[in-house]
């Protein structure tokens, strides 16, 4: 019956079995697809996971007797010898991560090409640019990375630090905003200061030399008003018109208002324009005026333009341009001392990681020592060994006291230096008796080089702020060498004006003439005499001519309306043109000019040229000194396991009786000079990276530093804009790889 049951549930489950095979078999194929994608997407990314470092562990919670312990031969902290490490680190190759943000010099904050905006604040053109005071405290980071008076710091906090309070940084960074100052003054039409590395501040080229006023490339509109009351005393009143027949001192009286205003502006192709509307109102008690008081105006626009000396866009831009590469230039300049910053830095972090590391070899070879004479004393005391050898391993003992003591004072040495680099001002009373803990230990960094020494020397050239600076430099005499080539020729100035004039006052209204029978002149005949008629008694009377006066029945009033209507009705036109040529027999002066510009336009080629060799002897000497010194870490670290194995092998026939205490004495110094010899040839090594990086340029690059503001391009200078630095772009930098394989990960254990 049981049997039955189950065929019989069997059947009945057939139809739903059949039903999942189909079901499955249509879903399957696309279900072990997705689990394939998912486990290779998942085994990519394995790497990766397996190799992100351990968690920091604070220096406060770890047991003291780890923090003195020394490490054993052949490893540094916890960094395990290549050997014992996976692949990526024997390689020198370390996973990446999460891109970092790269450093910002902050170069972009500030832009001064460019002056107060007249609007909405009509005066501001007028005021003061606030300057921000110079920041001399060191940045509060640094506050953040003390904990219980140690600086723990990793390789990119140090350069980071560096370049946030080194002082070069901060003067340097003054340099560019100062070349901006002469872009903005260029602009105006004047001349530039210069800037640090730039050879030409602005054109000497004698561009228009007989003009007596220098060229403003911003508007000038200049008002008068000016109001005169004046009383001349006359000595001849009919001919000043103050009365006849007056026998006492008179006196004129003459009152004069004037408003002018003219508009006067140079463009940079040789043109000047100018505007000029002139006003004056005047009155007199003098009977000589027609109008009495008058207005007189006046409106003209002339124009001169310079047809040979001072022609053309490229002579009136020529300090613009000039400027520009000088911004440039500075720019160069601050690039190259933060390049010298961070090489520095890298350097003196080094040197401090080899220092106290070769404090804790000194260590373990006095404490090697130590046991070695101790357990010598214990020997002579039951009569089983020489006075002698304790004498030498007490000796021993002594020089290794002596060589700790000269390594730890070599440890506070370098610490100074590095902490003189990383701060504006070390003596701060939260600084002053920090100790300083890299993060970061000694191990042979990735190969970095180029291919080959020509592709290095190529990348030199194209990345070497210097060569740069020496190429803007080249621009610059180019433009002088057109701008005295144009100064050459003789001035030839078109002129043109056109003017009118507007008259306008108060005159009198007359109507019928009085008629006054004698005007008591005589009538007199061709010589001169009176005509006479005789009279009465025979009296000559001689005979008066006849006048009348005009009878004033009111004023006609026309002022400053009428004036100005006359002006743009253009009843009293004047219309002007002028050619001036100046001619300068000889022109040696420009010919000198032009001749000074040539020559030191040859002589910068020559510097490039020498500059050139220069970079190239550098790049040489370090791409020389990297590939040795990584021949001497690979035969230190092979020098250094051989002693290990001699001092361990002489320390066990010293034990049982075959060997001398001067022999495992001699064995130890040696496997102590090995250590050492391999911790030098490590921080050489890297130095030698550095100091090649620096070479080549690629500094700034590998370190994650640009001059540029973290802030929108909006922001940027023109020259981040072009260019920011080799190897970046809008920001980010651009194939970085890390300067060391366990940069970031790797971490001392103190």
């Amino acid at each position: 019956m049981s049997l039955m049951r189950m065929t019989a549930q069997r059947s009945a489950y057939r139809p739903t079995i059949s039903r999942i095979k189909k079901v499955s078999g249509r879903y399957a194929r696309p279900l072990v697809a997705v689990f394939l994608a998912l486990l290779i997407a998942t085994a990519n990314f394995a790497p990766a996971f397996a190799q992100n470092p351990p968690p920091k562990q604070d220096p406060t919670k770890q047991d003291p007797t780890e923090q003195q312990q020394a490490p054993p031969p052949g490893t540094y902290g916890n960094i395990p010898p290549a050997s014992q490490a996976g692949p990526e680190a024997a390689a020198g190759t370390a996973p990446p991560h999460a891109a970092p943000i790269p450093v910002s010099l902050g170069l972009s904050t500030h832009n001064f090409t460019h002056g107060p905006r007249a609007f909405p604040t009509l005066i501001a053109p007028y005021k003061s640019i606030q300057i921000d005071e110079p920041l001399l405290a060191n940045s509060p980071r640094i506050d953040q990375l003390i904990h219980d008076n140690k600086l723990q710091i990793s390789l990119q906090d140090a350069v980071e630090l560096a370049l946030e309070n080194s002082l070069d940084i901060a003067v340097a960074r003054y340099n560019p905003w100062i070349a901006d100052t002469d872009i903005l003054r260029t602009k105006a039409g004047g001349q530039g200061r210069g800037t640090p590395g730039a050879d030409f501040p602005t054109s000497q080229a004698s561009i228009d030399p007989f003009s007596s006023t220098f060229p403003s490339y911003d508007p000038i509109i200049s008002a008068t008003t000016s109001i005169n009351s004046l009383t001349t005393p006359i000595n001849n009143p009919f001919l000043s018109g103050t009365g006849v027949g007056t026998s006492t001192l008179q006196g004129l009286h003459a009152h004069a208002t004037i408003f002018d205003a003219t508009y006067q502006q140079s463009f940079t192709p040789g043109t000047t324009i100018n505007v000029a509307w002139n006003n004056t109102r005047s009155s007199s008690t003098s009977g000589a005026n027609f109008f009495n008081p008058s207005v007189q105006s006046s409106l003209s626009a002339g124009f001169s333009q310079q047809l040979l000396n001072g022609f053309g866009y490229f002579v009136g831009r020529r300090n613009i341009m000039i400027a520009k590469n000088n911004r440039k230039i500075a720019d160069l300049v601050f690039v190259n001392q933060a390049i010298t910053t961070v090489t520095n830095t890298i350097n003196a972090y080094w040197e401090l990681v080899y220092a106290r590391e070769n404090v804790k070899v000194q260590q373990q070879a006095v404490g090697v020592s130590e046991k070695l004479y101790n357990d010598n004393k214990k020997q002579l005391e039951i009569g089983t060994m020489a006075p002698l050898d304790v004498t030498r391993a007490e000796s021993e003992v002594a020089s290794n006291r002596q060589n700790l003591i000269v390594a730890q004072t070599v440890q506070l040495q370098d610490e100074q230096v590095l902490k003189n680099a990383m701060t504006k001002n070390p003596l701060a009373a939260n600084l002053i008796n920090v100790e300083i803990i890299p993060t970061d230990l000694p191990t042979p960094p990735a190969a970095t080089e180029s291919a080959s020494f020509e592709d290095a020397i190529q990348e030199a050239f194209v990345k070497r702020p210097d060569l740069q600076e020496q190429v803007y430099n080249l621009k610059n005499a180019g433009v002088e060498v057109r701008a005295t080539k144009n100064a050459l020729l003789p001035t030839l100035t078109l002129s043109g004006q056109y003017s009118s004039s507007g008259l306008a006052g108060n005159s009198p209204t007359t109507g019928a003439p009085t008629v006054i029978t004698s005007s008591g002149i005589p009538i007199v005949d061709t010589n001169g005499n009176p005509i006479t008629i005789t009279g009465a008694g025979g009296v000559q009377t001689p005979i008066f001519t006849s006048t009348s006066t005009p009878t004033i029945i009111g004023t006609s009033q026309q002022g400053f309306g009428t004036a100005q209507n006359q002006l743009f009705t253009n009843q009293f036109p004047d219309y002007f043109a002028s050619l001036n040529l100046f001619l300068p027999l000889r022109n040696r002066s420009a010919q000198a000019d032009n001749a000074r510009a040539m020559l030191t336009q040859r002589q910068l080629e020559t510097q490039l040229q020498q500059l050139k060799n220069a970079a190239l002897l550098d790049v040489r000497n370090t791409y020389i000194a990297l590939e040795q010194d990584r021949a001497r870490v690979d035969a230190a670290i092979k020098a250094r396991e051989l002693q290990r194995q001699t001092f361990e092998a002489e320390q066990k026939k010293y034990t049982l009786g075959a060997s001398t205490v001067y022999n495992v004495i001699l064995t130890q110094r040696d496997y102590v000079t090995a250590e050492g010899v391999e911790l030098r040839a490590l921080a050489d090594l890297i130095e030698a990276k550095a100091n090649f990086e620096r070479a080549v340029g690629r500094t700034l690059e590998v370190n994650r530093v640009t001059i540029a503001s973290t802030g929108t391009k909006s922001g940027l200078s023109e020259f981040e804009q072009e260019t920011l630095i080799p190897g970046t772009l809008h920001g980010q930098v651009v194939g970085t790889d890390k300067i060391f394989s366990n940069s970031g990960s790797a971490k001392a254990t103190e």
